[in-house]
Parts: C-alpha cells; structure tokens; sequence
C-alpha cells in the first residue's frame, strides 16, 4: 500500500515553509513564480496531490453537488448528466452521482447519504421529495433543485420543459393530421411530467371534439410500454395514431407494431413521443416529438442551484421552458403544415 505524501515533506524538498506549499495549490492565492516552481517540482518527484476536498470543507464548502437520478435507460438522462456535470465544472463545482427509485423509502435513504457527505447542494432528476426529507435539507441549508421533475412545494426549486404545451401541441398536430382514434400510453402516474402531457394533450383533443379513444399505462418503461402497446392494438378497431409519453417508451411501441403486429408506421398508425433523445431522429425510428429544451434546461438548473450557494441566497424558482414539436416520419404530416 503505498503511503501518501504530505505537504511537510513537499516543502521540506522544495526548502520552503508548508504555508508556501499550500498558496501554490490555492487559486488566487499570492505566490511567487520562483517558488511556485520550486513546489511543483517538488511535488512532481513526491508524486503529490494536494487534497482538494479537504481545503474545499475547511473553507465550508464541499464543493460537491449530489445529482440524484431514478434510471439510466431513457437516453435523456445519460445526456442531461453529462451536461450538468460538464455546467458545474465550469463553475468549479463537481457531481457525486447517486441512483434511487423514483420516490419511497429507498430515495430518503439515497438523499440523506448524500448529507452525509456534505454536498453543497442536490439536483433531483425525475425523482420525488418527501416532505419530511424536503424539510431535512432545508435545515441543513442544503437547497435542492429538481430537474425534470416539479412538485407542489415552494420550497424546492424546479426546471421543467413546459410540458402541459408540449402535450396540447402534439394533439393539435394529430387532429390536423385528421386522426380520429387517437390513444395514449402514460408514464410513470406519479411523475408530473405525465400528468401535465396528458392534461395538455387530452385539453388539445377536447378543444377539437376528439375524445380519447385508448390509454394504456407505460410507466415510462421500455417493457411495460410494449406490453401496453400489445393490449391497445390487439382488435381489429385499433387507434390510428398514439401520442406515447416519452420517446423511450415510444421506440418500445413502434417495435411492437413494426415487428411483432405487422403494422405501418405511419401507414396505419402515427406515433409520436417526448424528449427528442439522439435515436429519435436515426432513419430507423425518424421519431415525431416534443423536444425536450436539454440546453437550456441544464443552464437553468445549475444557475438555479448556484443561485441559491451565494452569499445572498435566492428564493426557490420553478422554471418552464417551451420546446419545439419536431416533425419527422412517423406520423402523418398534415396538409400545408409549417
């Protein structure tokens, strides 16, 4: 096992004082560049690496922000991770990445380990808070965004696309197309990005006198969405188009149409989806969807957090961003649609 170098024996070599070691390595720090030299040199011979986390907790920070996800499977989460991630460490800040359900017992459990290592601050993607955990932080002063994800709670802040447009636009889109059986397979029911894309979707299809013809319940999962698909069209009377709740799910259902029922897409059935993930727009699913404002989203979720680790903290802040409907192939385009 190899024995770890400390400052002394770094300034012991380099013939300086263990203060001068430590203004090397502290940025901003006053150090002249004959001794900074001396320092690194010495350093690089010991193998030396200045314990970072250390001086980040002696100055009160940690430095670290938790980044708590519910699953990896949905492309758009492995992408918005790594933009969060590469957005705090240009603000000097790093992610500690810790998996949980998406509420219950498992998710306090997994939010107060990440107290335990005194993060500055947590980032909740598509992931619940209790109330008696919301409170937990709140007392710790550690904020807490949620990312993807809103609840009725002013104490925690949120970052959301607009998603009750975001559904009022796809129906629109497919009553245009002159659909009129039209389903919907939802996601996870306690998430309120699905109730908020059913609100505006079902508002959208209300407002042109289409009622919804069939639903079925995804849980934003791969599996249980094909397993939805195969009850929605299993009769001969199967909807013509389908509005999924997110485009995970809707790889999941044009499979199952294409592959298993022997169904055209968009021939026999449009479908359309959520969140505009890198697969969505390959030649083989040419996916119609409401892209999800990543970019965006990720900004304002690391300003939203950072916001609140000044030396005036903010108040909480709930953010919706509209995104665009992209069009591609597999659902029927209406006439003169722009």
């Amino acid at each position: 096992m190899a024995v770890k170098v400390t400052s002394v024996e770094v300034a012991a070599r380099a013939g300086v004082s263990r203060s001068a070691v430590s203004r090397v390595f502290t940025p901003g720090a006053s150090v002249s560049p004959r001794t900074a030299e001396k320092v690194r040199k010495a350093a690089g011979e010991l193998g030396y690496r200045p314990n970072v986390l250390a001086r980040a907790m002696k100055a009160g920070q940690s430095k670290i922000i938790g980044l708590v996800v519910a699953y990896l499977e949905n492309q758009f989460y492995p992408d918005a991770i790594e933009r969060l991630s590469r957005l705090l460490q240009a603000k000097g800040y790093h992610a500690l990445v810790f998996m949980a359900a998406n509420t219950g017992p498992e998710t306090d459990q997994v939010i107060a380990e990440l107290l335990d290592y005194q993060v500055d601050g947590i980032i909740v993607a598509s992931v619940s808070m209790s109330s008696d955990l919301t409170q937990r932080c709140e007392a710790a002063g550690v904020p807490v965004v949620l990312f993807n994800r809103a609840q009725d709670d002013a104490r925690l802040s949120s970052v959301t696309s607009d998603n009750f447009a975001g559904g009022y636009k796809l129906g629109a889109f497919l009553v245009a197309g002159g659909h009129q059986r039209i389903g919907y397979i939802a996601g996870w029911e306690g998430a309120s990005t699905q109730r908020d894309r059913e609100n505006g979707f079902r508002t959208a299809l209300t407002e042109h006198g289409i009622d919804l013809f069939a639903r079925g319940d995804g849980a934003f999962n791969f599996e249980h969405a094909k397993n939805a698909a195969r009850a929605m069209f299993c009769c001969p009377d199967y909807p013509d188009a389908v509005f999924v709740a997110n485009d995970h799910m809707a790889f999941a259902v044009m499979d199952v149409l294409r592959f298993e029922l022997g169904l055209r897409v968009p021939e026999d059935v449009s479908v359309v989806g959520y969140d505009d993930v890198a697969l969505a727009a390959w030649p083989s699913y040419a996916l119609t969807t409401m892209r999800q404002p990543l970019g965006r989203m990720t900004e304002a979720c690391v300003d939203a957090i950072l916001s609140r680790l000044g030396n005036t903290p903010e108040q909480a802040r709930q953010v919706r961003l509209n995104g665009d409907l992209i069009v591609r192939g597999s659902a029927r385009v209406p006439k003169g649609w722009m």
